[in-house]
Protein backbone atom coordinates (compact mmCIF):
# COMPACT_ATOMS: atom_id res chain seq x y z
CA UNK A 1 0.00 0.00 0.00
CA UNK A 2 1.33 3.76 -1.09
CA UNK A 3 1.71 5.92 1.59
CA UNK A 4 -0.14 8.88 1.33
CA UNK A 5 1.53 12.36 0.66
CA UNK A 6 0.41 15.49 1.94
CA UNK A 7 0.79 18.07 4.51
CA UNK A 8 1.91 16.91 8.20
CA UNK A 9 2.28 19.74 9.95
CA UNK A 10 1.95 23.84 9.55
CA UNK A 11 2.60 26.76 11.20
CA UNK A 12 1.93 30.73 11.31
CA UNK A 13 3.85 33.89 12.08
CA UNK A 14 2.12 37.34 12.13
CA UNK A 15 4.21 40.40 13.50
CA UNK A 16 1.89 41.34 16.78
CA UNK A 17 2.40 45.40 16.07
CA UNK A 18 -0.78 46.35 13.88
CA UNK A 19 -0.42 49.89 12.26
CA UNK A 20 -4.07 51.27 12.29
CA UNK A 21 -4.62 52.52 8.61
CA UNK A 22 -6.46 55.39 9.66
CA UNK A 23 -3.14 56.42 11.68
CA UNK A 24 -1.58 56.03 7.93
CA UNK A 25 -4.53 58.07 5.93
CA UNK A 26 -4.34 60.93 8.50
CA UNK A 27 -0.50 61.37 8.07
CA UNK A 28 -1.34 61.85 3.96
CA UNK A 29 -4.35 63.78 4.38
CA UNK A 30 -2.64 67.11 3.33
CA UNK A 31 -1.45 65.99 0.11
CA UNK A 32 -3.61 62.16 -0.58
CA UNK A 33 -7.48 62.64 1.00
CA UNK A 34 -8.39 60.07 -1.17
CA UNK A 35 -6.77 57.69 0.94
CA UNK A 36 -9.34 58.04 3.45
CA UNK A 37 -11.65 55.87 1.64
CA UNK A 38 -8.82 52.95 2.50
CA UNK A 39 -8.65 53.95 6.16
CA UNK A 40 -10.54 50.09 7.35
CA UNK A 41 -8.67 48.11 9.67
CA UNK A 42 -5.35 47.30 10.54
CA UNK A 43 -2.04 46.25 8.85
CA UNK A 44 0.33 44.32 10.25
CA UNK A 45 3.65 45.92 10.67
CA UNK A 46 7.42 44.31 11.37
CA UNK A 47 9.79 45.74 14.55
CA UNK A 48 13.14 47.81 13.29
CA UNK A 49 14.65 43.75 14.12
CA UNK A 50 12.19 41.67 12.35
CA UNK A 51 12.65 40.60 8.31
CA UNK A 52 11.75 37.87 6.46
CA UNK A 53 14.62 35.54 8.34
CA UNK A 54 13.19 36.25 11.93
CA UNK A 55 9.42 35.65 10.73
CA UNK A 56 10.63 32.65 8.65
CA UNK A 57 12.12 31.11 12.02
CA UNK A 58 9.24 32.04 13.96
CA UNK A 59 6.39 30.07 11.45
CA UNK A 60 9.17 28.05 11.40
CA UNK A 61 9.08 26.83 15.51
CA UNK A 62 5.25 27.18 15.15
CA UNK A 63 5.51 24.12 12.84
CA UNK A 64 7.72 21.99 14.12
CA UNK A 65 5.69 21.90 17.91
CA UNK A 66 5.53 18.58 19.27
CA UNK A 67 8.10 17.64 16.92
CA UNK A 68 11.86 17.25 16.01
CA UNK A 69 13.63 19.32 13.52
CA UNK A 70 16.07 15.84 12.78
CA UNK A 71 13.22 14.57 10.78
CA UNK A 72 13.61 17.14 8.30
CA UNK A 73 15.55 16.47 5.81
CA UNK A 74 15.56 19.84 3.80
CA UNK A 75 14.08 23.23 4.10
CA UNK A 76 13.14 25.63 1.24
CA UNK A 77 12.44 29.32 2.38
CA UNK A 78 10.31 31.52 -0.49
CA UNK A 79 10.54 35.40 -0.40
CA UNK A 80 10.67 38.40 -2.99
CA UNK A 81 12.46 40.15 0.19
CA UNK A 82 14.83 38.14 1.40
CA UNK A 83 18.10 40.55 3.21
CA UNK A 84 20.49 38.51 1.20
CA UNK A 85 21.66 38.47 -2.69
CA UNK A 86 24.60 36.28 -2.32
CA UNK A 87 23.94 34.21 0.66
CA UNK A 88 21.92 31.17 1.38
CA UNK A 89 18.80 32.80 3.56
CA UNK A 90 17.66 29.45 4.21
CA UNK A 91 20.98 28.22 6.20
CA UNK A 92 20.18 30.70 8.62
CA UNK A 93 16.23 29.90 9.13
CA UNK A 94 17.91 26.33 9.41
CA UNK A 95 20.57 26.87 11.58
CA UNK A 96 17.99 28.36 13.95
CA UNK A 97 16.19 25.81 13.55
CA UNK A 98 18.47 23.19 14.62
CA UNK A 99 18.29 21.90 11.73
CA UNK A 100 20.44 19.13 10.79
CA UNK A 101 23.46 19.98 8.80
CA UNK A 102 22.53 17.64 6.30
CA UNK A 103 19.57 18.70 5.31
CA UNK A 104 19.15 20.59 2.33
CA UNK A 105 18.49 24.36 2.14
CA UNK A 106 17.18 26.68 -0.55
CA UNK A 107 16.16 30.17 -1.39
CA UNK A 108 13.04 30.37 -3.75
CA UNK A 109 12.08 33.77 -5.06
CA UNK A 110 11.11 35.59 -8.03
CA UNK A 111 7.45 35.75 -7.73
CA UNK A 112 4.80 36.46 -5.18
CA UNK A 113 3.98 32.75 -6.20
CA UNK A 114 7.05 31.55 -5.11
CA UNK A 115 6.10 30.09 -1.85
CA UNK A 116 3.11 28.39 -3.41
CA UNK A 117 5.53 26.23 -6.13
CA UNK A 118 7.77 25.51 -3.59
CA UNK A 119 4.95 23.45 -1.33
CA UNK A 120 4.13 22.13 -4.82
CA UNK A 121 7.50 20.77 -5.84
CA UNK A 122 7.87 19.33 -2.06
CA UNK A 123 4.69 17.40 -2.84
CA UNK A 124 5.71 15.69 -5.49
CA UNK A 125 9.23 15.14 -4.58
CA UNK A 126 7.54 14.08 -0.80
CA UNK A 127 8.98 10.26 -1.36
CA UNK A 128 12.46 11.67 -0.49
CA UNK A 129 11.43 12.19 3.09
CA UNK A 130 9.73 15.55 5.44
CA UNK A 131 10.33 19.07 4.17
CA UNK A 132 9.69 21.91 5.33
CA UNK A 133 8.35 25.19 2.68
CA UNK A 134 8.58 28.41 4.61
CA UNK A 135 7.11 31.81 2.95
CA UNK A 136 8.12 34.96 4.65
CA UNK A 137 7.53 38.67 3.59
CA UNK A 138 8.57 41.81 4.33
CA UNK A 139 6.74 44.17 2.06
CA UNK A 140 8.09 47.99 1.76
CA UNK A 141 5.82 50.04 0.11
CA UNK A 142 5.93 53.57 -1.17
CA UNK A 143 4.79 56.31 1.84
CA UNK A 144 1.66 57.69 0.60
CA UNK A 145 0.77 55.30 -2.09
CA UNK A 146 -2.04 52.64 -2.19
CA UNK A 147 0.36 49.72 -1.45
CA UNK A 148 1.22 51.30 1.72
CA UNK A 149 -2.14 50.58 2.90
CA UNK A 150 -2.91 47.00 1.45
CA UNK A 151 0.37 45.46 2.33
CA UNK A 152 1.72 43.36 5.51
CA UNK A 153 4.31 41.54 6.73
CA UNK A 154 3.84 37.86 7.94
CA UNK A 155 5.11 34.26 7.54
CA UNK A 156 3.90 30.85 6.67
CA UNK A 157 5.61 27.52 7.56
CA UNK A 158 4.23 23.59 6.03
CA UNK A 159 5.78 20.78 6.75
CA UNK A 160 4.92 17.68 4.22
CA UNK A 161 6.42 13.92 4.03
CA UNK A 162 4.51 10.78 3.35
CA UNK A 163 3.07 8.74 6.26
CA UNK A 164 -0.47 7.83 7.89
CA UNK A 165 0.05 10.73 10.14
CA UNK A 166 -0.71 13.51 7.24
CA UNK A 167 -3.50 15.44 8.20
CA UNK A 168 -4.08 16.43 4.05
CA UNK A 169 -3.51 14.66 0.99
CA UNK A 170 -2.11 16.59 -1.75
CA UNK A 171 -4.35 15.91 -4.84
CA UNK A 172 -2.65 17.65 -7.24
CA UNK A 173 -2.10 20.94 -9.01
CA UNK A 174 -2.10 23.04 -12.32
CA UNK A 175 -0.04 25.78 -13.76
CA UNK A 176 -0.49 29.00 -15.94
CA UNK A 177 2.69 30.59 -16.79
CA UNK A 178 2.07 34.09 -19.34
CA UNK A 179 3.90 37.01 -19.33
CA UNK A 180 0.72 39.02 -17.84
CA UNK A 181 2.77 41.54 -15.30
CA UNK A 182 0.12 43.08 -12.83
CA UNK A 183 3.49 44.40 -10.79
CA UNK A 184 7.06 43.99 -11.02
CA UNK A 185 10.03 45.71 -9.05
CA UNK A 186 13.80 45.57 -10.61
CA UNK A 187 16.92 44.62 -8.65
CA UNK A 188 17.95 47.31 -6.36
CA UNK A 189 14.87 48.83 -6.19
CA UNK A 190 13.08 49.17 -3.28
CA UNK A 191 9.26 49.63 -4.15
CA UNK A 192 6.55 47.67 -6.78
CA UNK A 193 5.12 49.14 -9.55
CA UNK A 194 1.89 48.13 -10.01
CA UNK A 195 0.15 48.34 -13.38
CA UNK A 196 -3.70 49.68 -13.86
CA UNK A 197 -5.84 47.66 -11.69
CA UNK A 198 -9.05 47.54 -13.74
CA UNK A 199 -6.93 46.41 -16.23
CA UNK A 200 -5.43 43.28 -13.56
CA UNK A 201 -8.95 42.26 -12.68
CA UNK A 202 -10.78 41.93 -16.01
CA UNK A 203 -8.17 40.97 -17.93
CA UNK A 204 -5.88 39.07 -16.03
CA UNK A 205 -7.95 37.38 -12.32
CA UNK A 206 -11.00 36.73 -14.40
CA UNK A 207 -9.87 34.85 -17.01
CA UNK A 208 -6.78 32.98 -15.73
CA UNK A 209 -7.46 32.13 -12.67
CA UNK A 210 -10.80 30.41 -13.51
CA UNK A 211 -9.12 29.18 -16.48
CA UNK A 212 -6.41 26.98 -14.06
CA UNK A 213 -8.78 25.98 -10.78
CA UNK A 214 -11.28 24.88 -13.72
CA UNK A 215 -8.88 22.46 -15.15
CA UNK A 216 -7.83 21.55 -12.21
CA UNK A 217 -10.80 20.32 -10.80
CA UNK A 218 -11.65 18.66 -14.37
CA UNK A 219 -8.67 16.39 -14.02
CA UNK A 220 -9.54 15.57 -10.24
CA UNK A 221 -13.15 15.05 -11.01
CA UNK A 222 -14.23 17.41 -8.59
CA UNK A 223 -17.37 19.53 -9.02
CA UNK A 224 -17.38 22.76 -7.34
CA UNK A 225 -19.79 21.83 -4.90
CA UNK A 226 -17.23 19.92 -3.42
CA UNK A 227 -14.85 22.82 -2.59
CA UNK A 228 -14.79 23.81 0.79
CA UNK A 229 -12.73 26.15 1.02
CA UNK A 230 -10.69 28.25 -1.62
CA UNK A 231 -8.26 31.04 -0.81
CA UNK A 232 -6.55 33.30 -3.71
CA UNK A 233 -3.54 35.39 -3.75
CA UNK A 234 -2.60 38.10 -5.71
CA UNK A 235 -4.55 40.91 -7.52
CA UNK A 236 -7.18 43.48 -6.44
CA UNK A 237 -9.09 43.20 -3.32
CA UNK A 238 -12.20 41.08 -3.38
CA UNK A 239 -10.76 38.85 -6.47
CA UNK A 240 -10.69 35.82 -4.62
CA UNK A 241 -14.66 36.59 -4.35
CA UNK A 242 -15.25 37.18 -8.47
CA UNK A 243 -13.15 33.85 -9.46
CA UNK A 244 -15.30 31.85 -6.97
CA UNK A 245 -18.63 33.12 -8.45
CA UNK A 246 -17.46 32.18 -11.82
CA UNK A 247 -16.35 28.58 -10.70
CA UNK A 248 -19.69 28.94 -8.92
CA UNK A 249 -18.11 27.92 -5.95
CA UNK A 250 -20.09 28.51 -2.75
CA UNK A 251 -19.56 31.94 -1.28
CA UNK A 252 -19.09 30.22 2.23
CA UNK A 253 -16.42 28.86 1.02
CA UNK A 254 -13.72 31.89 0.11
CA UNK A 255 -11.18 31.89 2.78
CA UNK A 256 -10.96 35.53 4.59
CA UNK A 257 -7.96 37.28 2.60
CA UNK A 258 -6.65 38.54 5.69
CA UNK A 259 -6.79 41.89 4.73
CA UNK A 260 -8.58 43.63 7.15
CA UNK A 261 -6.38 42.62 10.11
CA UNK A 262 -3.11 41.44 8.30
CA UNK A 263 -2.69 42.90 4.51
CA UNK A 264 -0.86 41.29 1.61
CA UNK A 265 1.69 39.41 2.60
CA UNK A 266 2.68 38.45 -0.68
CA UNK A 267 4.97 35.20 -1.18
CA UNK A 268 3.40 34.33 2.03
CA UNK A 269 -0.12 34.58 1.20
CA UNK A 270 -1.16 31.71 -0.32
CA UNK A 271 0.70 29.18 2.27
CA UNK A 272 -1.12 31.57 5.12
CA UNK A 273 -4.42 31.27 3.31
CA UNK A 274 -3.51 27.36 3.15
CA UNK A 275 -3.40 27.00 6.82
CA UNK A 276 -6.50 29.51 7.49
CA UNK A 277 -8.36 26.99 5.34
CA UNK A 278 -6.23 24.17 7.71
CA UNK A 279 -6.99 25.10 10.64
CA UNK A 280 -11.03 25.69 10.00
CA UNK A 281 -11.16 22.79 7.45
CA UNK A 282 -12.97 19.10 8.60
CA UNK A 283 -12.14 15.40 7.37
CA UNK A 284 -13.31 14.98 3.89
CA UNK A 285 -12.92 18.83 3.25
CA UNK A 286 -11.40 19.37 -0.43
CA UNK A 287 -9.11 23.07 0.26
CA UNK A 288 -8.22 24.73 -3.22
CA UNK A 289 -5.45 27.22 -3.16
CA UNK A 290 -4.08 29.81 -6.13
CA UNK A 291 -1.83 32.36 -6.53
CA UNK A 292 -1.61 34.55 -9.25
CA UNK A 293 1.32 36.23 -10.54
CA UNK A 294 2.52 36.05 -13.71
CA UNK A 295 0.07 33.21 -14.82
CA UNK A 296 -1.44 31.14 -11.87
CA UNK A 297 -0.60 28.52 -9.69
CA UNK A 298 -3.55 26.00 -8.13
CA UNK A 299 -3.06 23.68 -5.58
CA UNK A 300 -5.84 21.08 -4.40
CA UNK A 301 -5.95 18.82 -1.01
CA UNK A 302 -8.08 16.53 1.01
CA UNK A 303 -8.58 17.31 4.63
CA UNK A 304 -7.99 13.93 6.53
CA UNK A 305 -8.04 14.22 9.81
CA UNK A 306 -8.29 17.74 12.52
CA UNK A 307 -4.51 18.63 13.42
CA UNK A 308 -2.69 16.72 16.82
CA UNK A 309 -3.44 19.12 19.78
CA UNK A 310 0.60 20.55 19.82
CA UNK A 311 0.26 24.25 21.35
CA UNK A 312 0.62 25.48 18.14
CA UNK A 313 0.22 28.85 17.86
CA UNK A 314 -1.30 28.64 13.81
CA UNK A 315 -2.70 31.42 11.85
CA UNK A 316 -6.01 32.60 13.95
CA UNK A 317 -3.37 32.76 17.44
CA UNK A 318 -1.00 34.62 15.77
CA UNK A 319 -3.47 37.28 13.98
CA UNK A 320 -5.02 37.61 17.73
CA UNK A 321 -1.85 38.24 19.35
CA UNK A 322 -1.67 41.56 18.67
CA UNK A 323 -0.61 45.47 19.31
CA UNK A 324 -2.37 48.27 18.37
CA UNK A 325 0.08 51.04 16.82
CA UNK A 326 -0.98 54.38 15.76
CA UNK A 327 3.00 55.76 15.49
CA UNK A 328 2.97 56.03 11.68
CA UNK A 329 6.42 57.16 11.96
CA UNK A 330 7.51 54.46 13.45
CA UNK A 331 6.86 52.35 10.24
CA UNK A 332 9.18 54.70 8.00
CA UNK A 333 11.88 54.51 10.61
CA UNK A 334 11.61 50.76 11.27
CA UNK A 335 11.15 50.70 7.59
CA UNK A 336 14.33 52.95 6.59
CA UNK A 337 12.28 55.49 5.18
CA UNK A 338 13.03 57.94 7.29
CA UNK A 339 17.17 58.48 9.23
CA UNK A 340 16.19 59.76 12.64
CA UNK A 341 19.32 61.59 14.28
CA UNK A 342 19.60 58.86 17.38
CA UNK A 343 22.43 60.63 18.95
CA UNK A 344 25.98 59.75 19.71
CA UNK A 345 25.29 56.97 21.40
CA UNK A 346 24.28 54.97 17.50
CA UNK A 347 27.53 55.70 16.45
CA UNK A 348 28.85 52.37 17.62
CA UNK A 349 30.15 50.09 14.96
CA UNK A 350 28.84 46.77 14.88
CA UNK A 351 31.13 44.02 13.05
CA UNK A 352 30.56 40.83 13.74
CA UNK A 353 33.48 38.21 13.45
CA UNK A 354 32.72 35.87 11.39
CA UNK A 355 35.14 33.26 12.95
CA UNK A 356 33.53 33.46 15.99
CA UNK A 357 29.84 33.21 14.91
CA UNK A 358 31.00 30.16 12.80
CA UNK A 359 32.57 28.64 16.23
CA UNK A 360 29.32 29.59 18.76
CA UNK A 361 26.80 29.02 15.76
CA UNK A 362 24.62 26.52 17.83
CA UNK A 363 24.76 29.08 20.47
CA UNK A 364 23.90 32.03 18.89
CA UNK A 365 21.64 31.06 16.00
CA UNK A 366 19.76 27.66 17.88
CA UNK A 367 20.18 29.77 21.56
CA UNK A 368 21.39 26.24 23.17
CA UNK A 369 23.16 26.71 26.15
CA UNK A 370 24.91 23.66 28.60
CA UNK A 371 23.62 21.39 31.02
CA UNK A 372 26.39 20.31 33.39
CA UNK A 373 27.25 16.73 34.19
CA UNK A 374 28.39 17.19 37.54
CA UNK A 375 25.85 19.62 39.16
CA UNK A 376 23.22 19.78 36.97
CA UNK A 377 23.49 23.55 36.50
CA UNK A 378 22.14 25.38 33.31
CA UNK A 379 23.97 28.33 32.29
CA UNK A 380 24.16 30.60 28.53
CA UNK A 381 27.03 30.85 27.19
CA UNK A 382 28.43 27.40 27.12
CA UNK A 383 31.54 27.80 28.87
CA UNK A 384 34.45 25.48 29.39
CA UNK A 385 33.59 25.42 33.24
CA UNK A 386 30.37 25.81 35.32
CA UNK A 387 29.68 28.47 36.53
CA UNK A 388 28.39 27.13 39.92
CA UNK A 389 31.09 23.71 40.35
CA UNK A 390 33.88 24.80 38.49
CA UNK A 391 34.52 21.40 36.87
CA UNK A 392 35.81 21.28 33.40
CA UNK A 393 34.45 19.93 30.85
CA UNK A 394 30.73 19.01 32.05
CA UNK A 395 28.85 20.65 29.68
CA UNK A 396 26.59 19.04 27.49
CA UNK A 397 24.07 21.04 24.97
CA UNK A 398 20.59 22.16 26.25
CA UNK A 399 18.80 24.30 24.21
CA UNK A 400 16.62 27.00 25.90
CA UNK A 401 15.10 28.78 22.75
CA UNK A 402 11.71 26.65 23.59
CA UNK A 403 11.61 26.77 27.59
CA UNK A 404 9.16 28.75 29.39
CA UNK A 405 10.85 31.47 31.20
CA UNK A 406 9.75 34.72 33.80
CA UNK A 407 10.75 38.28 34.80
CA UNK A 408 13.30 38.20 37.41
CA UNK A 409 14.41 41.99 36.98
CA UNK A 410 13.93 45.02 34.85
CA UNK A 411 14.54 48.22 33.43
CA UNK A 412 13.40 50.29 30.89
CA UNK A 413 16.05 52.68 29.63
CA UNK A 414 15.46 55.86 27.69
CA UNK A 415 19.20 56.71 27.90
CA UNK A 416 20.72 54.05 25.65
CA UNK A 417 19.98 54.01 22.05
CA UNK A 418 17.58 51.88 20.72
CA UNK A 419 15.49 51.67 17.68
CA UNK A 420 12.31 51.20 19.09
CA UNK A 421 12.62 53.24 22.92
CA UNK A 422 12.63 52.14 25.58
CA UNK A 423 14.83 49.69 25.54
CA UNK A 424 13.74 46.81 27.99
CA UNK A 425 16.72 44.67 29.77
CA UNK A 426 15.89 42.28 32.06
CA UNK A 427 17.42 38.94 34.16
CA UNK A 428 15.31 36.41 32.75
CA UNK A 429 14.10 33.14 34.80
CA UNK A 430 14.54 29.85 33.02
CA UNK A 431 12.69 26.85 33.85
CA UNK A 432 15.66 24.91 34.13
CA UNK A 433 17.44 27.13 36.50
CA UNK A 434 19.60 29.20 33.92
CA UNK A 435 19.52 33.22 33.96
CA UNK A 436 20.22 35.00 31.34
CA UNK A 437 20.46 38.96 30.70
CA UNK A 438 18.49 39.85 27.92
CA UNK A 439 16.41 42.24 25.81
CA UNK A 440 12.78 42.25 25.96
CA UNK A 441 10.47 43.06 23.40
CA UNK A 442 7.05 43.61 22.15
CA UNK A 443 5.99 45.25 25.67
CA UNK A 444 2.38 46.07 24.98
CA UNK A 445 0.70 49.15 26.52
CA UNK A 446 -0.44 47.52 29.81
CA UNK A 447 3.86 47.28 30.22
CA UNK A 448 6.14 44.10 32.22
CA UNK A 449 6.83 43.34 36.06
CA UNK A 450 8.47 40.56 37.33
CA UNK A 451 6.86 37.64 37.56
CA UNK A 452 5.70 38.37 33.73
CA UNK A 453 5.61 35.20 31.08
CA UNK A 454 8.37 35.17 28.87
CA UNK A 455 8.25 33.51 25.45
CA UNK A 456 11.96 33.58 23.28
CA UNK A 457 11.85 34.97 20.08
CA UNK A 458 14.20 34.86 17.28
CA UNK A 459 15.48 38.80 16.16
CA UNK A 460 18.26 40.97 14.56
CA UNK A 461 20.70 41.89 17.97
CA UNK A 462 22.56 44.95 15.70
CA UNK A 463 22.70 46.27 12.20
CA UNK A 464 25.88 46.75 10.69
CA UNK A 465 24.75 49.19 8.57
CA UNK A 466 28.18 49.84 6.69
CA UNK A 467 28.97 46.16 5.75
CA UNK A 468 25.25 44.84 5.40
CA UNK A 469 25.74 42.73 7.63
CA UNK A 470 22.74 42.03 10.10
CA UNK A 471 23.63 40.20 13.41
CA UNK A 472 20.72 37.82 14.79
CA UNK A 473 20.25 36.38 18.28
CA UNK A 474 17.36 35.88 20.95
CA UNK A 475 15.28 38.03 22.76
CA UNK A 476 12.30 37.97 25.50
CA UNK A 477 8.20 38.50 24.58
CA UNK A 478 5.78 38.85 27.06
CA UNK A 479 3.62 35.60 26.18
CA UNK A 480 0.62 36.64 23.93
Amino acid sequence: MQSVSGIRSFGAFIPRRRLQRAAIAAAHAWAFPGLKGQAKGERSMCGWDEDVITMAVEAGRDCLRGSSPAALGGLTLASTTAPYADLNNAVLVGAALQLSSQASNADAGGSTRAGLSALIDACRISGAGDRMVIASEKRLAKPGSLQEMQYGCGAGAVTVGTGDDVIARFLGSETVSVPFFDHFRKAGQDFDYAWEERWVRDEGIAKIVPQAVGRLLKRLDLAPERVAHFGMSGGPLKGDVAVAKALKLRPECVVPDLQPQVGDTGTAQPLLLLIGALERAQPGDIIVVASFAQGCEVVAFEMLRAPPASGRRGLAGSIAARIEETAYLKLLSNDGHVDLDWGMRAETDHKTALTQLYRSSDQIFGFVGGLCSACGTVQFPRLPTCVKCGKPDTQTPQSLADEPAKIATYTADWLQYSPAPPLYMGLVQFESGARVLMEIVDVGPGGIDVGTPLAMTFRMKERDRLRGWDRYFWKAAPTA
